[in-house]
């Protein structure tokens, strides 16, 4: 299998591209406080969704742990309030959980104040509609074309006629934990001893929480949020700590969440670190295997590793490749009917309980799939060698029309045919251009990319 980024994510059309969302990137609003992200345009923002989203709209606003959660988290439900709706505040809750509440709830929407794996002096914004998927582009651009409106003329904003209220939602947190409880009620995990990372963040109540009604001996590291730490030398982006933790704490098993909770990576007693790919193989094997898995398909994206695709071919199980981003992967899910899908990251989607990226789910379905084996026995695949390389360039759209570096991926992906592959691709945020390879070898694997990394640097570099 032979992938590039011209063949598995082909530029937009000139027409997509023009109508895209300026202010909203592939994960809501995001940006430094204070300078991207104020407390005006989250007033903005709760003032134009509000609007988008009907009449009285009943709106769930949920946070991280960050310092600036709760002037944000003001800001927007006077928007709410303002254009008519009623806004719920639950507090500190993980990602998931406002994807799953609004659907239980019968809310008209959810908005999530968080910034995800960023550090604490980012925020940011995202939504999520009636049914816990993400808002559609088109409700984007809705959305961001009424802040424009109200940003170029203040005066002709109004606010309702009935303004709403701004009410707490008490008990948010233990609603999603009687879910969680729900979903793996046959899991038993009494005589387990587990280290969870809850990054300082918006994990740092539930995940202890649910792995102690299940039994498990919990370790926890990463609880003690104080408006600054989430994400600093913890969690899921810095794997050291719990590694340490795990093997010299004689842990079963080790969990790193980030820090809005809708990613989970993994770290076995012997201190490796078990990616998304491995936790998903896992999962679809298991879940196949007790005929839970919809039409026998999983949808990953073009980051994972090759040896995923080998399991699952020898299993029986369809692949839905998709480019990088959990809203792809759910879009690959629900056009298909398939229940299973995520990213390397750790984002582990199981539509069934939840259409988000969990990351107290994926852990505890991690477990369910053991089966009572210990995390260093997993078996589901076995990972190919990998070479990711970023290569600084001039111009990251160039990378389509050069014609030199297409060649060369052309000539290594039929070398690697059926041994590994190849994905070259620019960065949609910064000048550089991804070059992975995947191959069987260690030395092939370190010679391929060199080949690759010298084809865009003749034809791309900078100046």
């Amino acid at each position: 299998m032979a992938v590039s980024g011209r063949a598995t994510a082909p530029a937009a059309p000139a027409d997509a591209i023009s109508q895209a969302p300026r202010l909203f990137g592939t994960d809501g609003v995001r940006g430094r406080v204070g300078e991207r992200l104020t407390a005006e345009l989250a007033l903005a923002l709760g003032r134009g969704t509000a609007a988008v989203a009907g009449e009285a709209p009943q709106v769930l606003v949920v946070r991280d742990t960050r310092e600036s959660g709760h002037m944000l988290e003001a800001a927007l439900a006077a928007g709410v309030a303002a254009a008519g709706g009623d806004a719920l505040l639950g507090g500190v809750l993980p990602t998931p959980g406002a994807a799953l509440l609004v659907r239980r709830f019968g809310l008209d929407l959810a908005v999530v104040v968080s910034a995800s794996h960023n550090p604490y002096e980012d925020n940011g914004i995202k939504f999520f509609g009636p049914d816990g998927t993400k808002v559609s582009d088109d409700q984007e651009r809705r959305i961001e074309s009424l802040v424009d409106r109200e940003s170029a003329e203040p005066s002709a904003v109004r606010g309702s006629p009935a303004p709403g209220r701004v009410r707490e939602l008490h008990g948010a947190g233990g609603d999603y934990l009687r879910e969680l409880e729900l979903r793996f009620r046959d899991l038993d995990l009494r005589g387990l001893r587990v280290a969870l990372d809850c990054a300082n963040g918006a994990t740092y109540r539930v995940a202890p929480e649910i792995f102690r009604r299940l039994g498990a001996e919990v370790d926890v590291m990463g609880c003690d949020p104080d408006g600054r730490n989430i994400n600093r030398g913890c969690g899921s982006t810095h794997l050291d700590p719990l590694v340490a933790r795990v093997t010299e704490g004689g842990h079963d098993a080790g969990f790193a969440f980030d820090g809005d909770g809708d990613r989970v990576l993994g770290v076995d007693r012997s201190g490796a670190i078990v990616d998304g790919d491995e936790l998903i193989a896992l999962a679809a094997i298991h879940l196949r295997r007790a005929g839970r898995l919809p039409k026998d398909g999983v949808a990953v994206t073009v980051m994972t590793n090759y040896g995923f695709h080998q399991a699952m071919d020898a299993a029986g199980i369809a692949v839905a490749t998709t480019p990088v981003g959990d809203r792809h992967v759910l879009a690959a899910l629900l056009e298909r009917g398939w229940a299973l899908g995520g990213e390397q990251s750790g984002h582990i989607i199981e539509t069934g309980f939840v259409p988000s990226g969990d990351g107290t789910a994926g852990a505890l379905l991690t477990l369910e799939a053991l089966a009572g084996r210990d995390l260093s026995e997993r078996d589901a695949m076995v990972k190919l060698p990998q070479r990711l390389v970023n290569v600084e360039v001039a111009d990251g759209s160039a990378l389509a029309s050069a014609d030199v570096v297409w060649s060369t991926v052309e000539r290594e992906s039929e070398a690697l045919e059926g041994r590994g592959r190849v994905l070259v691709r620019a960065s949609g945020t910064e000048p550089l251009v991804r070059v992975m390879v995947e191959a069987p070898d260690p030395a092939e694997c370190e010679a391929v990319a060199g080949r690759l990394v010298e084809a865009v640097e003749r034809m791309l570099r900078p100046g």
